[in-house]
């Protein structure tokens, strides 16, 4: 599976630049894609959603293919920024605990992000699916770095496949507050939401053992 990052061509130079209006973009799409579908949202809703003339967005991007895979790669960045900023040296249930309740936090500031990428994904080309697919390999890998700081240090007893299944978990069990918040939020707030989930993911893990 290709980790290589797909290069988005660009007319301008200007670095700085680039990052700012391809961000309006990222914005403008969200929005835009989860009102009327990636398929039914044209270009030129896009240039006028982010305050471009269609020529100017052009400048910046060359199909819309090119917009949702920024939004996809803004997320991981997101997530790998959120999550890598967080001490995993001691290999503690406190710092497990943290990860999960800030990955889960960052989903519900990003409810629209991450429900657009799931919804529209498999409208990418070969190549970028593969990227995007290796991204959510390496946003479960870094909760199975947290988990086996955790093994090493006798907090916890996994083995290397059963923190693979455990590490992929939590990557399903936050962003499913982004595509059941429909249901979920009848019954809890986003702190009940992620006490209860790291309540029952911990008791799980912590009493593997057990017969």
């Amino acid at each position: 599976m290709s980790k290589e990052k797909i290069i988005v061509q660009t007319s301008v130079k200007d670095e700085s630049l680039i990052e700012l209006r391809r961000q309006q973009i990222v914005e403008a799409s969200v929005k835009l894609f989860k009102e009327k579908g990636f398929h039914r949202a044209t270009t030129r809703e896009i240039a006028k959603a982010a305050g471009f003339s269609i020529g100017t967005l052009y400048e910046y991007i060359r199909t819309k293919e090119d917009v949702l895979y920024l939004v996809c790669d803004h997320i991981y960045n997101k997530v790998t920024m959120c999550l890598s900023d967080i001490s995993t040296q001691k290999g503690t249930i406190e710092e497990l605990e943290e990860a999960i309740r800030q990955y889960f936090l960052l989903i519900d500031r990003m409810i629209d992000e991450f429900t657009v990428m799931y919804q529209e994904t498999k409208s990418l080309p070969k190549e970028a699916m593969q990227y995007v697919l290796s991204k959510e390999l390496e946003m479960a890998s870094l909760f199975e770095k947290i988990l086996k700081s955790c093994v090493k240090s006798g907090e916890i007893e996994l083995t290397d496949q059963e923190i693979y299944l455990a590490a992929n978990h939590l990557v399903i069990q936050g962003q499913s507050w982004a595509f059941r918040k429909w249901a979920y939020h009848k019954k809890y707030t986003t702190e009940e939401f992620i006490a209860l989930q790291t309540r029952l993911f911990l008791s799980g893990i912590l009493h593997f053992r057990e017969k």
